[in-house]
């Protein structure tokens, strides 16, 4: 099909008052915007089935915040709230999610359950808003995702020696695979 009769078969079924059929004139954005998509876009895509950014983020830092597993109590706190923040961002950039306009012009956003809130004040929305609604099943994967990140943050080896030290060594060998293993076949129905 020629472009540009495909161009203004689009047009002509978008409506000027449609709130979801804006045009997507790119003027109204601002530098900050666009780094906030640029940025969001390198993240979404290692956070497409699993919290890699974050795993990454945390085995960079643990070592810091633990001091190498000698913890006082200043570093357990840390710890706790590095933790905490780490697998907030888990759960956020699970539910992130990108479109295109009918000019081709990519977002980013996330997914709730009223539709995509795009981080431009969501005045963009996609040409079919019901496909990127929040979904019970998005919530099940956000949390396996959440399990196998705390999972591996709580065994690894500077958080087992600042937190539980006497815990044994068969546990922190053997868990992470038993969650993999019960995971992978739930998150692979997606």
């Amino acid at each position: 099909m020629d472009s540009s009769i495909h161009q203004d078969l689009i047009e002509s079924h978008e409506r000027e008052d449609d709130y979801y059929c804006l045009k997507d004139d790119g003027t109204d954005e601002s530098h900050y915007i666009y780094v906030i998509n640029a940025v969001l876009s390198g993240t979404a895509r290692l956070n497409v089935l699993l919290p890699t950014a974050t795993i990454l983020a945390f085995t960079i830092f643990a070592p810091l915040l633990t001091n190498d597993g000698q913890c006082t109590t200043f570093n357990r706190w840390l710890m706790g709230f590095f933790l905490a923040i780490s697998a907030a961002s888990c759960i956020f950039f699970a539910f992130t999610d990108s479109f295109r306009t009918s000019t081709g012009r990519l977002y980013y956003g996330v997914a709730t359950f009223r539709g995509i809130w795009t981080f431009n004040g969501g005045r963009k929305k996609p040409l079919m808003p019901s496909d990127y609604r929040l979904r019970w099943a998005d919530l099940f994967h956000a949390s396996l995702s959440l399990i196998a990140y705390l999972t591996f943050a709580a065994l690894h080896i500077d958080v087992v020696l600042c937190y539980y030290p006497k815990l044994p060594r068969k546990v922190t060998n053997a868990l992470p695979l038993v969650v993999g293993f019960v995971r992978d076949p739930l998150y692979s129905r997606r």
